[in-house]
């Protein structure tokens, strides 16, 4: 900012020293301190609160923007209800024209779900027969057959002896 050299330092450094004397000089350089230190502190200052300034700003800027936009999709919003409303009402309309009967009473309304479905798939599962015999239940503590799936056969039973 000023582009002091060392040079220049050193020239004021020995007037000072001649004209404060070496008893007054640790004292004058304290206080020079002192005031550069406080112009520091205080450009610090400034600079930060600038700079909160900005920011609350830059805040302000884009809560607006976004007030903005949740105002243009609100109006969105409105003009695509207010069509879904219209075309609601001339649906409404054709059908007061039309009647309430099906146009049709040759072609089956289907109900129920749709074909292919898995809860069309699920109404056509067909129970088992009941003439079926079921199968013995199998203990669910018995190991597995040899090849890891069927369990093995039980064991052959013996005539117990009586007692």
């Amino acid at each position: 900012m000023f582009d002091i050299g060392f040079s220049e330092l050193l020239v004021i450094a020995v007037v000072a020293l001649v004209v404060l004397g070496p008893e007054r000089l640790p004292k004058a350089a304290r206080f020079a301190g002192l005031w550069v230190r406080r112009a520091r502190n205080q450009w610090d200052s400034v600079k930060q609160e600038l700079e909160r300034e900005l920011h609350a700003d830059e805040i302000k800027r884009q809560f607006r923007d976004a007030q903005d936009s949740v105002r243009d999709t609100e109006a969105q919003l409105r003009a695509s209800g207010e069509a879904v409303r219209r075309e609601a009402e001339q649906v409404r309309n054709q059908v007061k024209r039309d009647g309430d009967t099906p146009a049709s009473t040759d072609e089956p309304v289907m109900t129920g779900p749709a074909p292919g479905s898995p809860a069309s798939v699920a109404q056509h599962v067909v129970a088992p027969e009941l003439d079926a015999v079921p199968e013995e239940p199998r203990d669910a503590m018995a190991p597995p057959g040899i090849d890891g799936q069927a369990p093995r056969d039980p064991p052959p039973s013996t005539p117990e002896a009586p007692r």
